[in-house]
């Protein structure tokens, strides 16, 4: 008799988890909310994926939606004056092995104001229709746990990034202010036009400005950093060193050295500010 009720017991409970699995969407936990409308009062589309393919499409539309492929459970909702976005996976999704989840969230083009990344694990992409039709935001704001992210022809007045680890690609990207925080990783900056912050604890950042506007603040504590300027940037280098090193390939004047590594010189009138901070790893120049 026990023996009985354990086996009912174990196929009762595979059946609960065939059932869920496969429940209609006319089930209130199988429903899915998949758009909602973008007013003038949403300030923020939140994006919170991990461990799927993800595009981000800009197009002439009024609401956010979600088309998901694959296992999960999709979810768009606006709370106050922001609309969020977010997959839901049962444990037993994890183990669909060879099976992709791809995730498409559609915004309006002509949105403006914010927008927050957090990316988990797997791939994003978000990308303006060119870079003569740049996706324009206020602010723009990425937290990536790892994974790989690319992002393509953006127009942003503030650019934040905070990596613990992934890999991040970023094509045309003009901001007023781009801020790069980086524990580990790697990040390939290229046709960037702005003022550029980054700290790194470690990774690899490799930048290539296509024109020098402001100023250029990098600390690195380990890592590797490549700063392409263009060959006519008007800059001040002031650089500090704890170890590491300071390598630049440009004609400076009043150069000064420290062991082989500059710390300080200028090129052209010396207009922006380029303050760099080596506690150990490399910054080259060139």
């Amino acid at each position: 008799m026990k023996n009985f009720l354990i086996i009912l017991l174990i196929i009762s409970g595979i059946g609960i988890v065939i059932f869920n699995s496969n429940a209609p969407s006319w089930l209130p936990f199988g429903k899915q909310h998949t758009h909602a409308p973008v007013s003038k009062e949403i300030n923020m589309i939140e994006i919170d994926v991990s461990g799927m393919d993800t595009t981000i499409i800009p197009e002439k539309r009024e609401h956010v939606t979600a088309e998901l492929k694959g296992k999960g459970k999709v979810k768009v909702e606006q709370d106050k004056n922001k609309i969020e976005v977010s997959v839901k996976h049962k444990w037993f999704d994890w183990f669909s092995f060879g099976k992709k989840t791809e995730l498409n969230v559609y915004i309006p083009e002509d949105y403006s104001r914010d927008m927050e990344i957090e990316l988990g694990s797997g791939n994003l992409t978000f990308s303006g229709h060119s870079k003569s039709q740049p996706m324009t935001l206020n602010e723009l704001t990425v937290d990536m746990s790892s994974g790989n992210l690319t992002l393509n022809n953006l127009l942003v007045k503030h650019f934040k990034h905070e990596g613990s680890s992934g890999n991040t690609h970023v094509e045309s990207l003009t901001a007023e202010t781009g801020t790069f925080d980086i524990s580990s990783g790697n990040i390939k900056l290229r046709r960037y036009t702005g003022a550029l912050k980054a700290e790194l604890s470690s990774g690899k950042l490799d930048a290539q400005l296509d024109e020098l506007k402001d100023a250029v603040d990098i600390g690195v504590s380990s890592g590797k950093v490549i700063l392409d300027l263009p060959a006519d940037a008007d800059f001040t280098l002031n650089g500090k060193m704890s170890s590491g090193r300071i390598h630049s390939s440009f004609p400076l004047k009043n150069k000064k050295m420290d062991d082989q590594n500059i710390i300080a010189g200028s090129h052209g009138s010396g207009k922006h500010n380029l303050d760099l901070t080596v506690s150990s790893g490399s910054i080259d120049i060139h």
